[in-house]
């Protein structure tokens, strides 16, 4: 596939899965250097709909200008599939990316994920339930024995109540935002099931990475306080998570204006966390 260079790392597009017959990529951004290097697979947001693999960009060129490698995702999407089968490409990109550590000079527990928005959401529920049997379809078998497990995870502005998010669209009249859950979900019923606050909640939860959160004040596309409400869940269940609030911002600010002084500043706090989770793991 395709490859360019940049500063401090290079770009490749690669098709990491073909479920059905249809090929999904993945850009992969390679950092200069010896390594090992810390990585992370980076999940779009596009209220589950939308959007593709450079979606999340200025993140991604970030965190592989500071020396991680990002593998960003293509995944199926509505109207071709439903929940939950973007969450097992997801998974299956989380096992090819291990499987092939040593092929890209990284260390394979130093492997985390970074989402945004809709994109959170998937990536927490592969963080919270990363051999959940739903999450294995159209799983290849050579794949499907490596451990899908994410040793750290970044959520920004992260749907983690989708049935509240839902009701909360209809109530306000997000008429693109209803029929994206519509689009993606079976019912309210299948949203409390897919439901990260009710996963953590309720205690079925099989792993709680360090995580993350990094929310605007002034999003209006989630329910108040939604990341409040998942970050005391997270606590309560022994998790490790660090909520940062970013006043005066809205929903997806660091894609919006990658370069106004809140974006700048959560990007580097991104990075930072990243190597933070990493250093910690080459100590332990």
């Amino acid at each position: 596939m395709t490859s360019a260079a940049q500063a401090g790392f290079t770009t490749r597009d690669v098709i990491y899965h073909s479920p059905s017959g249809a090929p999904l990529l993945a850009r992969l951004y390679i950092p200069e250097g010896a390594g090992p290097f810390p990585a992370v697979v980076g999940v779009h947001g596009g209220r589950w709909c939308a959007e593709t693999r450079l979606t999340n960009e200025p993140i991604d060129q970030a965190l592989a200008a500071s020396g991680v490698f990002v593998m960003a995702l293509d995944f199926r999407m509505p109207p071709l599939v439903k929940f939950p089968l973007p969450v097992a490409d997801i998974n299956f990109a989380i096992r090819w990316l291990r499987a092939k550590a040593q092929e890209f000079n990284i260390r394979p527990d130093w492997i985390g994920g970074v989402g945004t928005s809709s994109g959170g959401h998937q990536i927490l529920l592969n963080a919270l339930l990363p051999t959940d049997s739903r999450f294995t379809a159209d799983h290849e078998p050579a794949v499907a024995s490596v451990d899908a497990s994410l040793s750290f995870v970044v959520a920004c502005w992260p749907v983690t109540d989708p049935p509240a998010r839902y009701r909360y669209a209809i109530e306000r009249d997000m008429e693109i935002h209803v029929r994206s859950h519509d689009a993606y979900w079976a019912d309210e019923a299948q949203m409390r099931d897919g439901s990260p606050l009710r996963i953590v909640s309720e205690g079925v939860a099989k792993r709680l990475p360090p995580l993350l959160l990094v929310q605007g004040s002034a999003d209006v596309i989630l329910t108040p306080h939604m990341s409040d409400h998942f970050a005391s869940a997270y606590r309560a269940a022994g998790g490790d998570v660090d909520l940062r609030h970013f006043e005066g911002e809205g929903h997806t600010f660091i894609t919006k204006t990658p370069e106004a002084p809140a974006s700048r500043a959560a990007i580097d706090l991104i990075c930072a966390f990243v190597h933070q989770r990493t250093d910690a793991a080459s100590r332990s």
